[in-house]
């Protein structure tokens, strides 16, 4: 099956961008996905090709208008019945590792790029579509925040990563950070290769690993430390062990 991207956007040019090389742009070329894009000024209805107006109640920018965005999102959907649409917006709920595991299980995805103040209201009642936010940072629009999330997506379609292993120790695939990484040489100004890594023990490196990547997850990500041993540690009753 491949998976099946559709990007409603003002700018189609900055599509594939950096997913048109490496392994992305292979498994383009190599029809382990699609990708169309969408002009969304194409369904504006007057001879402007009008897609913004002024915010309601004043204030700086312009809004992207719902009726614009409706006549989009629907000729995406006609493209792509069974993928769902989401809409890069700051407002979103952040993209987690396992909701893109769940986007690339799938069909594919139509994505929504935003631009200016961002999308009137109404079209998040008027249409169903999931809002979906990268990181608490504010872009100049949402395809950056688009090639992101397809790439995540890509790198875990079937054959793509190469080893089937490649995409299982990454970071936030357990809920934890990646174990740190070394390669030769071993020494390298002064500083060397720990020595577990160098005796062949795979059991012992399993381990020294394991060990890290909790302990790099707490001290740097300490939201997804609780996260990953609030789980653990709490009882079958809801409450969390302090012990």
């Amino acid at each position: 099956m491949t998976f099946a991207a559709t990007i409603l956007t003002l700018y189609p040019e900055m599509f594939p961008g950096p997913l048109g090389v490496s392994l992305a742009g292979r498994a383009l070329s190599e029809g382990a996905w699609s990708l169309e894009t969408v002009q969304i000024r194409d369904f504006a209805a007057d001879k402007h090709r009008t897609v913004d107006d002024t915010p309601a109640g004043g204030g700086a920018g312009m809004v992207l208008k719902a009726d614009v965005l409706a006549a989009a999102i629907d000729h995406g959907r006609l493209l792509q019945p069974r993928c769902p649409v989401l809409a890069m917006t700051p407002r979103g709920k952040p993209i987690t590792q396992e909701r893109i595991r769940e986007l690339a299980a799938g069909p594919g995805a139509t994505i929504l790029c935003g631009r200016f103040e961002g999308f009137d209201e109404r079209i998040f009642k008027g249409r169903d579509v999931e809002e979906v936010s990268l990181a608490d940072i504010v872009l100049s629009g949402g395809e950056p925040a688009a090639l992101a999330i397809l790439d995540a997506c890509i790198r875990l379609l079937p054959g793509v990563m190469g080893a089937p292993s490649s995409g299982a120790e990454e970071s936030f695939e357990e809920g934890l950070l990646e174990y740190p990484q070394y390669t030769r040489p071993v020494e390298w100004e002064g500083r060397t290769i720990p020595e577990v890594l160098r005796s062949g023990d795979h059991a012992k490196i399993a381990a020294w690993r394991k060990a890290m990547s909790e302990s790099d997850t707490r001290s740097r990500r300490p939201d997804l430390w609780e996260r990953h041993g609030g789980a653990r540690d709490r009882s079958a009753s809801g409450a969390r062990r302090d012990d």
